[in-house]
């Protein structure tokens, strides 16, 4: 794909993200990533973008790690183009037969999150995605899952990444690649 393909995509994606103002509460700038979803262009442009970089770093890749819940949006359809399996992490409570959950903490309070105990084998290679990276807290609980299952985590996918809340920086030494930074 010619660089300048690449950079009219980007423009087309930074285009159907917008902003609100003070939601979900004062002081928070939301980045709504909905129009992204309804915009068959801008979608096909993140998904062939998250691929390019793939098969540009990752010779191998065994699974797409979906984060829940708008990794499982873009998760199935790169897994798809790569000929790769989906695997989702949800919120505990949310996936039946036996799981491996973590606890982690987010600016409001805790969570816990959680895979399927067979959906992850010792020495797979996966790639993890979320929509947005702001303080890294669900990215690295997802991370301490998979390392709970010995997966080789190669990096992680997100359209946007807020930039002033360090997220990538908890994620070392994992790499973090985003399409929009903010």
């Amino acid at each position: 794909m010619a660089e300048g393909k690449d950079n009219s995509k980007l423009e087309l994606i930074a285009r159907c993200i917008r902003p609100f103002p003070d939601f979900p509460s004062k002081g928070i700038n939301f980045r709504d990533i909905c129009p992204i979803m309804k915009n068959p262009a801008a979608l096909t442009a993140v998904i062939d973008l998250f691929e390019k970089h793939v098969l540009e770093t990752h010779p191998v890749v065994d699974l797409i790690v979906g984060i829940d819940a708008r990794g499982f949006l873009f998760g199935p359809l790169l897994a798809q183009r790569l000929g790769v399996g989906f695997v989702m992490v949800r919120k505990k409570g949310k996936l039946p037969g036996p799981t491996v959950s973590v606890a982690y903490t987010l600016e409001y309070g805790t969570a816990e999150a959680e895979v399927q105990e067979d959906s992850v084998s010792p020495g797979q290679k996966v790639i993890l995605i979320d929509d947005l990276l702001a303080t890294g807290g669900t990215l690295f609980a997802a991370c301490e899952l998979l390392r709970k299952q010995e997966a080789e985590i190669l990096g992680c996918l997100v359209v946007v990444a807020l930039g002033d809340l360090n997220g990538a920086d908890k994620l070392k030494p994992h790499t973090v690649f985003s399409l929009i930074q903010y």
